[in-house]
Formats: structure tokens, C-alpha cells, sequence
């Protein structure tokens, strides 16, 4: 989604994918803030889609693994120079396949893989995000709610909770 096309105020998602190895799927951006930095992959949502839907899609475009969303660990919120308001969810994913192959996105990757958090601990290369999610647990969080309707009269096509 191109800058001028999100407006002023911002939605994007992040996955934390973790595997049977508790390893973390990161990547390594080529471009904006965190350009040469391990990040999760991420990115904004569409018009068309909810929260997990945008995660999933996401993962599968950057690293080619395709993802379950287990629950939303996380939201991030700031504000870019009293302009822009920069919204992110943050969710906990698994992969689908046990040992997925890792295809990077060499458009806005460097590369791809899987890392322990111990090791992104002291990784320099680290994002702050990456950093505070390894210190911290992620035991806590939201769980998915799907199959609910609040009511024909709002229109949702798609409608999901995270409590």
C-alpha cells in the first residue's frame, strides 16, 4: 500500500511466527527505519481484510510460510511528527508446516530465517521490538473469537474479537 493511500492514520500488523523449535521467524528489512535491522515481517492492512487475515498474508508474501494465528500478543501505537498516527497489531502465529522452506521477499528483504530469542537478545542488529518481545512473555494475550454476527444492520463481511 503506497504512503499517500493510508492517510493519516496507519494500520499495519506484525507476526511473531515461532516453530516447534521455539525459534522466531525474522527478517531483515531493506528499506524505511529499520533498514539492515531483524524485524518480523509486517506491513499494513488492506481495505479488504481484517487484522489475522493481513498478518497471514504478510508472513506468506515476505517469507513464504504459510501461517495459523494463534492469538494477538500485543498493539503497538505512536504518533509520526503530530501527523500521523502509526498503528500496529501484533499477533502470535505458527507455521502450518513443520519445517516450512524460507523464501525472502528480495524486494524489501535481505534475507530470512529462523533465530532464538536468546540469540536476538544480543543480536546488534536486533529491532527494539524484537529486543522488548524477547525480554518480556508472551503468555499472555488475546484469543481469537470467529463465527459471531453483531448484526445484519452493521454490515461486516468478516468479523472477529480478540479477548
Amino acid at each position: 500500500m503506497a504512503r499517500e493511500d493510508r492517510g493519516s492514520i496507519w494500520l499495519g500488523v506484525a507476526g511473531v511466527v515461532v516453530n516447534n523449535r521455539g525459534e522466531w521467524l525474522v527478517v531483515k528489512k531493506r528499506y524505511g527505519g529499520l533498514h539492515g535491522r531483524w524485524s518480523f515481517p509486517a506491513g499494513f492492512v488492506n481495505k479488504d481484510e481484517t487484522v489475522d487475515e493481513a498478518v497471514c498474508r504478510e508472513v506468506l508474501e515476505e517469507t513464504g510460510v504459510v501461517c495459523t494465528v494463534q492469538k494477538m500478543i500485543g498493539f503497538r501505537s505512536g504518533v509520526i511528527q503530530h501527523k500521523i498516527s502509526d498503528n500496529m497489531a501484533i499477533f502470535l502465529l505458527s507455521p502450518k508446516e513443520e519445517a516450512p522452506i524460507l523464501q525472502a521477499q528480495l524486494s524489501e528483504l535481505y534475507e530470512v530465517k529462523w533465530v532464538h530469542p536468546n540469540d536476538l537478545l544480543v543480536d546488534k542488529d536486533a529491532s527494539v521490538m524484537i529486543r522488548e518481545l524477547a525480554q518480556n512473555t508472551m503468555n499472555s494475550g488475546f484469543m481469537k473469537i470467529e463465527g459471531i454476527n453483531p448484526g445484519d444492520i452493521f454490515g461486516y463481511n468478516s468479523y472477529k474479537l480478540f479477548f
